[in-house]
């Protein structure tokens, strides 16, 4: 029996999937990518290493967009590879011989094989996807597994040796995963929980397990058998309560599919009457996960706020300086206070300081103000591999944050997560391991942060400005900035009225910095100014991307049906991307600017309120 390790190998090398080594690492989190391992009868000793989606040159040279960890010796390894094919409708499988491949711009790599010496050739196999035998997987160190090897095993409660189920999947991305475990049958109901019988079938519904140390301390390869320790709660997640039956299940299945449908289509309609029907190139090639890929993205791209970004790449920006606006706020709305002692200079505390600052505790503990946090997805990446380190991070910057309150208060505040749509299911997870750090999970919710799609800074022949593509499935995608957070709660209006039905009346917006130490109640000076919003600066404000700033609920109401006057700046940059040139996907890599990144800063908020209304927490002494 081994303990699991921290580099497990996914087993078609999709991606280093997780390895927990023998002093354990704390939480690897939650994952996102499926493995695609072949389940076919005729392909079930294959794996998946990547995937034909063009032809480079005219001397029979593919291009290959990898799906594996070892991408050296899978495309520049000289050797026996098999081509997974559809050839009129029915699945093909050819052996064919590697000759030489080198890595290209853009995350792909040029490919040749033997006997394929023309484009014509080449163009025959576009849409094949790459196999190797399982038998040829690297060999790994000692205490290290790949993620196919989970598969199949058994998970058994270590305390008292009862069964729970069996994983039936592994989805990883990069340091995050999760096992897909199917549950024993008598375990299909969150009231049978802890009540499994020996010897029931794994036909019960399926639930997420996160693979780490804390949960999975114990993984048995010879057994093929897991000890689990799972956090209270963690098994009722995901399980269906009703007594549906099948076939009202499989109903229920199909709406949802032709919701989605309709939602493609509608979202198509809207791509189409902007002129870019070039994205749904990527709807004819590539496998269903990447095709229903580039659908999700389709489906959820704010196109409304696409179409007004765009209208404001000829319009330069004519905002006044953030400071010149602020001025003609009037006196009796702005609180200057010294940035290490809050006090007068003299070493006593000012009276309207304490008054504003007992007026913000008070809101805060009678849960009358909600934390909108925008967390530094850099800072929380930089961990990931080590998830003890991510947890004491999100920690101390949760401690340091003044309107978190005390942790006994924790439970009171609502709090929204903003963060990048790779760090959401970490934090979740993160929340959900460690009880979430003193917060009512019922109070806590996690939101991607709000981007945009980087368009071309030319005009194509129809006069447009077209949407970059990063692979042919993905869009080329940037956050927009800290003016997104508005646009992020317009789209989810239901979420602010589950706040005001709980009685919240300030929306406290600000990014988290472990740098500095938030000591002043700015939602106190907008409670004492009547204001509609408030802002603090700070001595370190180095941007307007640092940031913190308090909405009346009233005014934040009206300000996200008011989108619409955002304003963006049009950024130019240089990035890669692919297109597609005569049936053939091409990687385009510029030497100069290329395209345009939307941005867009909070403080457009200022153009929707009297200055009267506005007051100013002034800590930069």
């Amino acid at each position: 029996m081994q303990s699991p390790s921290i580099l497990c190998c996914s087993s078609n090398s999709l991606s280093l999937s997780f390895h927990f080594p023998i002093s354990p690492p704390s939480a690897l989190l939650v994952s996102a990518a499926e493995e695609l391992v072949e389940a076919t009868s005729s392909a079930s000793t294959l794996i998946e290493t990547g995937y034909i989606f063009g032809v480079h040159g005219f001397h029979g040279e593919v291009r290959v967009k990898t799906s594996t960890d070892f991408p050296d010796l899978r495309f520049s390894k000289p050797g026996t590879r098999w081509l997974k094919q559809q050839v009129s409708g029915t699945e093909t499988l050819q052996e064919i011989e590697l000759v030489e491949g080198r890595g290209h711009p853009g995350q792909s790599w040029i490919v040749r094989f033997n006997n394929i010496d023309t484009s014509e050739q080449a163009q025959k196999l576009v849409g094949s996807t790459i196999l190797v035998t399982d038998e040829d997987r690297p060999i790994l160190e000692e205490g290290e597994f790949y993620t196919q090897d989970l598969i199949g095993m058994k998970l058994i409660l270590k305390e008292s040796g009862e069964p729970v189920g069996t994983v039936v999947n592994v989805f990883n991305s990069g340091a995050n995963d999760l096992l897909r475990v199917k549950l024993n049958s008598s375990r299909s109901t969150t009231e049978q929980i802890g009540k499994s019988e020996t010897g029931s079938g794994d036909s019960g519904p399926l639930i997420w397990v996160p693979f780490v140390e804390a949960i999975v301390p114990t993984v048995d390869l010879e057994k093929r058998e897991m000890l689990i320790t799972p956090p209270k709660g963690l098994l009722e997640l995901n399980i269906r309560s009703d007594d549906r039956t099948k076939k009202e299940r499989r109903e229920l299945e199909w709406k949802e599919r032709k919701k989605l449908q309709r939602r493609l289509i509608a979202a198509k309609k809207k791509l189409v009457e902007m002129e870019q029907q070039h994205v749904f190139h990527g709807l004819r090639y590539g496998e269903k996960d990447q095709r229903s890929l580039l659908a999700d993205q389709i489906v959820t791209l704010n196109s409304k706020l696409l179409q007004h970004a765009m209208q404001n790449i000829a319009i330069p920006s004519t905002r006044p300086n953030l400071l010149d606006i602020l001025n003609d706020v009037p006196r009796s709305n702005t609180l200057r206070v010294s940035n290490s002692t809050s006090s007068t200079g003299t070493g006593k505390v000012s009276d309207s300081y304490l008054k504003v600052q007992k007026e913000g505790c008070l809101l805060t503990c009678k849960g009358k103000v909600a934390l909108v946090l925008v967390l530094d997805d850099i800072e929380i990446e930089k961990t990931s591999e080590e998830n003890e380190n991510a947890y004491l991070l999100v920690k101390a910057l949760l401690d340091n944050h003044r309107s978190s309150a005390k942790i006994e208060d924790r439970s009171i505040v609502p709090l929204i997560l903003v963060s990048s749509a790779g760090a959401v299911s970490s934090l979740q997870n993160l929340f959900l391991e460690h009880d979430y750090l003193g917060f009512d999970p019922e109070k806590v919710w996690f939101l991607e942060e709000e981007k945009l799609p980087l368009v071309s800074s030319l005009l194509d022949v129809q006069g447009k400005h077209k949407i970059l593509m990063k692979s042919p499935w993905e869009f080329l995608r940037r956050p927009i900035g800290s003016g997104g957070v508005i646009t992020l709660l317009s789209s989810h209006e239901s979420l602010l009225d589950q706040l005001s039905e709980t009685g919240v009346e300030y929306i406290e917006i600000s990014k988290i910095n472990k740098s500095r130490e938030d000591e002043y109640s700015l939602v106190g000076l907008v409670e004492s100014c009547k204001s509609n919003m408030g802002i603090r600066l700070f001595k370190d404000m180095s941007s307007e991307e640092d940031f913190e700033v308090v909405f009346s609920m009233s005014f934040l109401r009206k300000l996200v049906k008011q989108t619409n006057k955002l304003q963006f700046r049009a950024v130019l940059s240089c990035s890669s991307y692919v297109e597609l040139v005569e049936k053939d996907w091409v990687d385009v890599v510029p030497t100069s600017p290329n395209c345009y990144e939307f941005c867009s800063s909070i403080y457009w908020c200022l153009d929707a309120t009297p200055v009267n209304k506005v007051c100013v927490l002034d800590a930069t002494d």
